[in-house]
């Protein structure tokens, strides 16, 4: 199949401002944006991935495309190895078709979910990828996995387009943001990024017959180790400015990579206090939709993009 009246999307990336970064790279002539990356498909693995929020994995689990490269560079990264722009991608190119083929693959086992990770430098691709994928007569319920650095006005272009967003907010301080992902600005771009999924989705998590999520959000949050006053402060946002009743998922699984074992606040794991302070300040805050984890999750949530499947 000929896939190039697919490919308009792409023409995006002539002048690349999908992202806050905003570098107006020509991705489209071979250049790298900021994101170290230009028009080709890099992709990290393709792969059914149970570990998501139940919502989410369902019992069969969801199709994930990771996608390599992003637009924070955060010093603990747990997915270092395909995240780090200072690496060569040249290995993880994928040509369009060989996409499709390892996508539709995995839906004709019964799968009926597409997560697209770390998408924010990669919209164009999702987009051309959801139009072929429906034109063979699949019709999944696709994911927008996203580490919340997103530019709201992108996010317009996706309306009616993605089911499910699952955003990331990590910080409302911009000094953590600047230190731990060199994105002073991430607070501001992440308010406005979860305000416009929630203009198009609302609080409501619609679930089908299985509990699965077929349209709404969920927004995740990583507790960080020292960093309590933080995570208080994302969760009054989401309460106070988009609403108590959108799904939350609080997560302990934290863990020091080999990046930052020997530094000073991130060289630890998060302590069952710390978590404890958290938990306490989602009832506060009325947030009694979601899930927290088991606080020894950081043992089980260690992926290694060097296998086939990283996550076995």
């Amino acid at each position: 199949m000929n896939f190039d009246a697919f490919t308009g999307p792409l023409k995006e990336l002539g002048n690349c401002s999908l992202c806050p970064r905003n570098c107006q790279t020509d991705r489209l002539s071979g250049r790298l944006g900021w994101c170290n990356s230009d028009v080709s498909f890099n992709i990290g693995s393709i792969c059914i991935h149970r570990g998501e929020e139940p919502a989410i994995s369902g019992t069969d689990g969801i199709c994930n495309i990771f996608f390599t490269n992003c637009n924070l560079q955060c010093i603990y990264c747990q997915n270092h190895q395909i995240s780090d722009n200072q690496a060569s991608r040249t290995g993880y190119r994928m040509e369009i078709g060989e996409v499709i083929r390892q996508v539709t693959t995995i839906l004709d086992q019964g799968i009926n979910r597409v997560g697209f990770v770390s998408p924010s430098h990669f919209i164009p691709h999702v987009k051309v990828i959801i139009s072929i994928i429906q034109s063979l007569g699949y019709k999944p319920v696709w994911v927008y996995n996203t580490n919340g650095y997103d530019k709201a006005e992108t996010l317009m272009t996706l309306e009616g387009v993605i089911d499910v967003f699952l955003p990331d907010l990590k910080y409302l301080d911009p000094e953590i943001a600047r230190k731990y992902s060199g994105a002073h600005d991430y607070p501001e771009f992440a308010k406005k990024a979860l305000k416009e999924m929630y203009r198009q989705k609302g609080a409501a998590l619609i679930t089908d017959e299985d509990d699965t999520a077929v349209s709404g959000i969920i927004v995740r949050h990583l507790v960080l180790p020292g960093q309590v006053a933080n995570s208080l402060a994302v969760l009054r946002f989401l309460a106070g400015e988009l609403s108590p009743r959108i799904h939350v998922s609080l997560m302990a699984q934290y863990y020091p990579t080999k990046q930052v074992k020997n530094h000073p606040q991130l060289g630890r794991g998060v302590t069952k206090a710390e978590y404890r302070q958290v938990t306490e300040e989602m009832e506060k805050c009325g947030l009694f939709n979601g899930w927290i984890q088991e606080f020894e999750s950081s043992e089980f949530y260690r992926p290694d993009f060097n296998n086939t499947h990283p996550f076995e």
